[in-house]
């Protein structure tokens, strides 16, 4: 009975408000993209659409760390990447000027690939190892040009398991390409709200848990494969998972 109950909270009420609030702000965000070139104004836009799904959803997060985060300051964030509801966690929660850097293949979809290439964020192609080379080496030239910090998701997807997967490189070129610090993230109990391949999501009660910036000026790119290493242990050593 409580799950047919959840069921019918999730069909009735959570689906169609997520896709009216979607509907809103994002419609409001393609308004704001035609005089909002640096992309601040998008990202205030995202945040309330990030909240406003999270409260429709019914998930409360708590956040621990956040002291860390100088404001100002440009990171490269480093999190674990287990749902589709990763993406309003951090947008609600980060408060850093960041922007997300995704598949090429996001970029595509009709109506978000637009917001996404507007709003600033970065497209990598995982594909053509060159072509993403160019992207980072740009992307990296744009942190110390621009002073934004940069989202990314290590694991290059979600984790079907909830589990961290191992990181892929993109996250520590990126830092060390920018001279900038990478800051690891773990988002734990996602898994329960909305795990992948599932399209009923429960409420629950989520932890956003930021570690310390680990400091890349004094490395060079010959250093990747540690730096990445690095970041994946401290992520597992802060709770990351289900």
């Amino acid at each position: 009975m409580r799950e047919l109950a959840s069921l019918l909270r999730c069909y009735l009420w959570i689906a169609p408000g997520i896709v009216l609030a979607t509907a809103f702000y994002g419609s409001l965000n393609l308004v704001i993209a035609l005089w909002d070139s640096a992309g601040s104004t998008q990202l205030k836009c995202a945040r309330a659409w990030a909240r406003m799904l999270l409260r429709i959803a019914g998930v409360k997060v708590s956040v621990e760390g956040l002291e860390k985060v100088k404001p100002g300051e440009s990171y490269i964030f480093a999190s674990n990447h287990v749902s589709y509801m990763d993406t309003p966690v951090v947008l609600s929660y980060i408060p850093a000027n960041f922007r997300f850097m995704a598949k090429s293949g996001l970029f595509k979809v009709p109506g978000i690939g637009g917001h996404l290439t507007k709003a600033g964020h970065i497209a990598v192609d995982l594909d053509n190892p060159r072509a993403a080379l160019r992207v980072l080496t740009s992307a990296g030239r744009m942190l110390r040009e621009r002073g934004i910090s940069v989202l990314v998701f290590p694991e290059g997807g979600r984790s079907e398991t909830g589990q961290p997967q191992e990181f892929k490189e993109g996250a520590a070129y990126l830092a060390l390409k920018g001279g900038v610090p990478i800051v690891p993230v773990a988002i734990q109990g996602i898994y329960k709200v909305l795990p992948m391949h599932h399209s009923h999501i429960r409420p629950g009660n989520v932890i956003l848990r930021i570690g310390d910036p680990i400091e890349t000026a004094h490395l060079t790119l010959h250093d990747r494969n540690d730096l990445t290493a690095r970041v994946f242990q401290e992520v597992l050593a802060l709770g990351a998972g289900r």
